[in-house]
This record gives C-alpha cells, structure tokens and sequence, in this order.
C-alpha cells in the first residue's frame, strides 16, 4: 500500500524580497502593566528562496517616536548595536496549510544569542500583480519571545508593582514580497 502527501509549496519558484516601503517588521512589549508599547525597524531585509525565509534587521534603525529612548536602545541595556548591530532571522521550517495559514519553526539572533522560535502568520494564496508588472507576495508572520533568553533584561520596579516592562515580546513581519527578476 502506498501513500500520498500532498504538499502545499510554500510560494511559487523563483526568489522574493521584501519591499521596505511597504513591508513591516515590528514589536510589541507590555509597559508599566497598562499598556503596549510598540517600536519598529526602518531598515530590514527579507528574502524568501523556495521553502527558506531569511532576514536581519539594523539594530541601528529601531524606531520607537522618542530621540532618547531610541538611543537607549543602542546601549548594552538592549540591544548593544556596537557590539551586535543586526539582528538576524532564518527560518529553519515552514508550512503552508490549505488556507493560507503558515505554521513553522526559525532562529532568532539577538545580542549574539541564537535561539529557536516557534512562527505563526499566512501567505496569499497566490501573486497579485503590481501597476508596474511587478509580482507581489504577501506574507504575516508573527513570534513570541522571553527577551531576556537573549540577554535583553533590562527593567525598573514598578511602584505599583512588578515590573515596567514584560518579558514576554510579540515580533511581527508583514512583507510585501517582489518576485526579483532573473
């Protein structure tokens, strides 16, 4: 007796990369136990190469609407953009299921330390394209780590109590991918 499985390639052939324009890789951090607080990556890459995604963003370019909280973030508090001034992303397994919903597994390297994820998002069923011809892929993924398993801890007590910030940070990519020619 034999058996079938049916795989659901992941994108069609070829190579894509992300439009920085309209592409997204951010995050989302619980402050002071009443909110969330979000920051973003003005510069990033994304490549997607058969069933293989991968990454980095410049630490450097981490935008979260404030000059000093922005610098602070460059510090050995956070990041250490000197010492690390990227932070780089594979992902080592990805599934797309029928209805677009994509299911996986990568690494995450920050501040040196590469640890494994667990990814969730979607993928379009199929290229839509552009007023240019050019042939566009979306693509959500999402991802929830312990900042401090990469050496990101830094935090105050909270006069109300606990901590100002969370451990646990929710990354996003939202990629609109571009087939590249050749």
């Amino acid at each position: 007796m034999s058996t079938t499985v049916s795989v659901t390639p992941l994108a069609p052939a070829g190579t894509w990369a992300a439009d920085p324009v309209h592409s997204n890789v951010s995050f989302e951090i619980g402050y002071a136990g009443v909110n969330t607080f979000r920051g973003a990556f003005k510069e990033f890459t994304a490549v997607l190469a058969g069933d293989s995604l991968e990454g980095t963003a410049a630490v450097a370019s981490v935008d979260v609407k404030d000059d000093h909280l922005n610098d602070h973030l460059q510090t050995p508090d956070f990041f250490d953009a000197e010492r690390f001034p990227e932070i780089a992303f594979t992902a080592t397994e990805l599934a797309k299921a029928e209805d677009g919903t994509l299911s996986g597994t990568g690494e995450l390297t920050i501040k040196g330390v590469t640890r494994p994820i667990t990814l969730t998002g979607r993928i379009a069923d199929a290229p839509a394209t552009d007023p240019f011809g050019r042939e566009r892929l979306g693509v959500r993924l999402e991802a929830t780590i312990d900042r401090n398993e990469y050496g990101v801890s830094w935090n105050a007590p909270n006069q109300s109590g606990g901590n100002y910030l969370a451990d646990e940070v929710a990354l996003f990519a939202e990629l609109a991918l571009v087939r590249q020619e050749g």
